[in-house]
C-alpha cells in the first residue's frame, strides 16, 4: 500500500525515533512465517476475518469484557457525538535495556484510515497504535504488531461493532499464529498485546497482557487498561475456573501474565477449546474532550519503575519543555533506564492537541484567619481609648 506513513518498529533492539522503522503498512517487518505458510498467509493477502472467525472457540470460562463509559454501536465516522475534535501526532522510542535481546515492538499510525486504504478515510480523525512484549523469542510479537491492524481493518463491521471488531481480531491473530507454529515450530513463543484506536472523538483500548495505557487528562492520570497479572483476583477466578492455577505469582507456574497472544507450544496453557492463558483483550472506551492532552502506551519494562500518576507528571513536563511526542518518548525511556528498569523499554506517546499542555493555575482559596483572645483584648483597650 504504497504512501502509508504507518510506521512498524521491529525487534533490532536499537534506539528509535520512528525513523528507522519500516514506513507504509505495505512493507513488513522481518517475516516471521516459513516458506510453507507464507503459501496460504501471505503478507499481501492476510486471513480474511470470515475465515479465522469460523475456527475461533472461545471457552466458557471467559467473561466477556465490556466497553465502559460509551457505547459505540451505531457510530458513523461522520457523527462524533462532541464538539471536540482530537488531532493526533504520535512518537515512540525503545531500548533493548538490560536484556540481551530485543522482543518489545511497537506500530504506530496517525491517520489508519488512509494509510490501510479504508472507506471514508477522509472523513474524520483515525488512528492506531500498539505495542507488542514478546517473550520466548520476538516472532509472536513481530507477527501481531503486523496482523492485528489488518484483521481490524478489513472486518466489514470496523468501525460501527468497534468493540466486537477489536476482541474478534485479537482472537484470530492468535488463531493464525497457532496455525503458523503449527508448520514451523521454531516460530513458538508469545506475546502480550495492547492497541489504542482514535475514530473521530472515541478512544477506544484493548490489552491482553501487562503493556499498560494512560490517558492525561488534564493532568491526572486515568488508566484505560488493567494489568493482566495470574495473582489478579478476577484473572485467578478465570484460571482456575479453566483448569489451571496459579505457583508463586505464576500462571501454571510458567508465565507471568494471565492473557497473552500465542505460547500454544506451553503444556497446559492453551487448546482448542480454551485454557487458562486467554488471548481475549479487555476493552475499555472513553471519548476525548478538550480536557485529554495526551497518552503514553508502554510496556511493563516502563511501569516496572513509573506509576501512572507519575509518568503523566513527568512526560507533562516534558511536552510543556517541547512539545514533541518522540522526544518526550525518549525521555520516558530515559529516566526508565535512570530508574535501573530491567526489562526491554518501549513507549508510544500520542498527543491529542497541537498545542502544548497548558499550566495548571490552582485557583487561591479564600483564607480564613482568626484572632488570639490576647488580640481581641488588645483590640477591645484600643477601642475604648478611643471612646474616652
Amino acid at each position: 500500500m504504497e504512501g502509508s506513513n504507518a510506521i512498524v518498529k521491529n525487534s533490532s533492539g536499537s534506539n528509535d525515533n520512528g525513523e528507522n522503522g519500516i514506513s507504509g503498512s505495505d512493507r513488513r517487518p522481518p517475516n516471521p512465517i516459513s516458506g510453507v505458510y507464507r503459501q496460504s498467509l501471505s503478507y499481501g493477502r492476510p486471513l480474511s476475518p470470515t475465515s479465522c472467525r469460523k475456527c475461533l472457540v472461545r471457552h466458557p470460562s471467559l467473561v466477556p469484557s465490556r466497553t465502559s463509559d460509551i457505547s459505540l454501536e451505531g457510530l458513523s465516522i461522520n457523527s462524533y457525538g462532541t464538539e471536540f475534535t482530537p488531532v493526533p501526532r504520535s512518537g515512540a522510542w525503545t531500548d533493548i535495556g538490560s536484556r540481551s535481546t530485543m522482543e518489545d515492538v511497537y506500530v504506530r499510525t496517525d491517520d489508519f484510515m488512509h494509510d490501510y486504504r479504508l472507506k471514508n478515510a477522509n472523513q474524520g480523525p483515525s488512528a492506531f497504535y500498539g505495542v507488542f512484549d514478546g517473550h520466548g523469542g520476538k516472532h509472536a510479537a513481530d507477527f501481531a504488531c503486523y496482523h492485528l491492524p489488518r484483521f481490524i481493518a478489513e472486518d466489514e463491521d470496523f468501525p460501527l461493532e468497534i468493540d466486537r471488531v477489536i476482541a474478534s481480531a485479537f482472537l484470530q491473530t492468535d488463531t493464525a499464529f497457532a496455525e503458523a507454529c503449527s508448520l514451523d515450530v521454531d516460530l513458538a513463543s508469545g506475546t502480550t498485546a495492547l492497541a489504542a484506536l482514535v475514530i473521530g472523538s472515541s478512544l477506544v483500548v484493548a490489552n491482553a497482557g501487562d503493556c499498560r495505557a494512560v490517558l492525561c487528562r488534564r493532568g491526572k492520570a486515568i488508566e484505560m487498561s488493567r494489568d493482566h497479572k495470574p495473582v489478579c483476583s478476577k484473572e485467578k477466578s478465570r484460571i482456575e475456573a479453566s483448569g489451571g492455577y496459579v505457583y508463586d505469582g505464576y500462571l501454571n507456574g510458567q508465565l507471568n501474565v494471565a492473557r497473552a497472544l500465542g505460547d500454544w507450544h506451553m503444556d497446559g496453557l492453551k487448546c482448542q477449546n480454551g485454557g487458562p492463558l486467554s488471548a481475549e483483550p479487555e476493552l475499555k472506551t472513553t471519548t476525548l474532550t478538550e480536557e485529554d492532552e495526551f497518552l503514553i502506551i508502554g510496556c511493563d519494562g516502563i511501569w516496572d519503575v513509573f506509576r501512572s500518576q507519575n509518568a503523566v507528571d513527568f512526560a507533562r513536563r516534558r511536552l510543556q519543555e517541547h512539545n514533541d511526542p518522540v522526544l518526550c518518548s525518549r525521555d520516558l525511556v530515559d529516566e526508565a533506564l535512570k530508574r535501573k528498569s530491567g526489562d526491554n523499554l518501549s513507549v508510544v506517546v500520542v498527543c491529542f492537541q497541537s498545542q502544548p499542555p497548558p499550566n495548571l493555575v490552582v485557583p487561591r482559596g479564600r483564607v480564613h484567619r482568626s484572632i488570639s483572645a490576647e488580640g481581641l483584648k488588645e483590640l477591645q483597650s484600643f477601642l475604648d481609648n478611643l471612646k474616652e
